[in-house]
């Protein structure tokens, strides 16, 4: 199927679940057991649908490989020579560099040999181990975006050593009218600022002895399948909830509460209107709707005053599911319905800031696990994230019951 037939084939399923709800809301009764249960089995098959879409659409954004420019060759002896050699001014982005280090996982410090050693040099982090390859690193932050619903929304920047200091325009001023030869009133912009550090995200993972020495195991595959889930459910726990100790500020403790709902369980389809108008309009145009999916399970019953649904599911290629007009992402991280939990937020989440201080580095551990005949991998990174501006995002909050 293609990415519209799969968009058709879950409008139709989400059709039949709302025909049940009408049913059920037409004879003035509660779903049956039966209806309960159709319900969500013709839920989960759209959501496994609309994963699948998900994945369409994000292979279908990548250039075919036709489309990649073949490299220039250049003369014999001189940069470029050859139809495959990469020219680039960063060591660790040159084929030496990338199989020096891929070596030195296989094999260990002790398994190259000192031309390695030296190519390796570039990449000695202070930690252990070495930086990976750019190429690598392109793959794994890639796979991290597709574990991380923040990283795709958020603005991501690179930081050096030391704060990042990010200044944040509070209050812009104001212009007044005047009369002729009057003196022109002063109104200046106030700043304020906040600073983006570096909280360290590591994680260990073992592979087999025998593995690494078969030839025809992937190992640069297997390393960034590893450690994207592990870092990129992390990093989204953090975006979302963290406290900043130790980790980032999540979104939810510096976003301002647009709307409280009259219910600790449960949520009316006017609550999320006034949540949608809480955001000052500028930002409405690059917001999005941000939920758990059990929650998005309750909004899609919703209907208006109209007596409409206010979900509407995408049916065209690359178009999300809509609330009110704006795209909705899901989030595990994201609060269940519950008393005082804060279970939507809708916003522009370009203000929220996610500082990468450093490349990533693996160290290869040998001696830790060799009793059991394994070779252990520490990849860490360090990283920070804050919202920049609290009134770009609001979010409803359920009454404390």
């Amino acid at each position: 199927m293609n990415i519209r037939e799969l968009k058709e084939q879950r409008a139709a399923l989400l059709k039949q679940a709302r025909e049940i709800l009408d049913k059920a809301e037409q004879e003035n009764r509660d779903l049956t057991a039966e209806e309960s249960q159709e319900f969500d089995r013709i839920t989960a098959e759209a959501d496994a649908i609309g994963k699948r879409i998900e994945r369409e659409e994000r292979l279908a954004s990548f250039p075919a490989m036709d489309d990649v420019p073949e490299p220039v060759a250049g003369r014999r002896g001189q940069p470029g020579e050859g139809p495959t050699e990469r020219r680039t001014t960063n060591p660790r982005a040159t084929d030496e560099y990338r199989s020096a280090f891929f070596d030195y996982v296989r094999m260990g410090r002790s398994g190259i040999g000192p031309e390695e050693v030296r190519v390796l040099q570039v990449g000695v982090d202070a930690d252990g181990g070495y930086l990976v390859p750019d190429e690598f690193q392109r793959e794994l932050v890639e796979a991290l975006e597709e574990q991380n619903v923040m990283r795709q929304l958020a603005r991501v920047i690179q930081t050096g050593s030391g704060d990042r200091i990010v200044p944040v325009v509070v209050d812009r001023g104001t212009a007044q009218w005047i009369g002729e030869n009057a003196a022109y009133p002063e109104s200046d912009a106030q700043f304020s600022q906040f600073a983006l550090g570096a909280h360290k995200l590591a994680r260990i993972t073992r592979v087999s002895e025998e593995l690494l020495n078969d030839s025809a195991f992937d190992i640069a595959a297997f390393l960034t399948d590893a450690f994207a889930r592990a870092f990129g459910d992390a990093e989204e726990a953090a975006f979302v909830n963290g406290d900043g100790t130790g980790k980032p500020r999540g979104i939810l403790l510096d976003a301002q509460v647009g709307k409280t709902t009259a219910s600790g369980t449960a949520i009316a389809a006017n609550e999320l209107i006034d949540l949608f108008h809480a955001l000052k309009p500028p930002y409405r145009a690059r917001a999005t709707w941000f939920m758990h999916d059990s929650t998005v399970a309750a909004v899609r019953k919703l209907k208006d005053a109209n007596n409409q649904y206010i979900w509407q599911p995408g049916l065209q290629a690359g178009q999300p599911d809509m609330l009110l007009g704006r795209p909705v992402r899901v989030s595990r991280y994201m609060p269940e319905i519950g008393a005082g939990a804060k279970t939507v937020a809708f916003g522009d989440f370009s203000y929220y800031w996610i500082a990468d201080r450093q490349s990533i580095g693996i160290q290869r551990l040998v001696e830790l696990y060799a009793a059991n005949g394994q070779v252990g991998f520490r990849m860490f990174t360090r990283l920070d994230g804050r919202l920049a501006l609290a009134e770009a995002v609001q979010v409803l909050q359920q009454a404390a019951e």
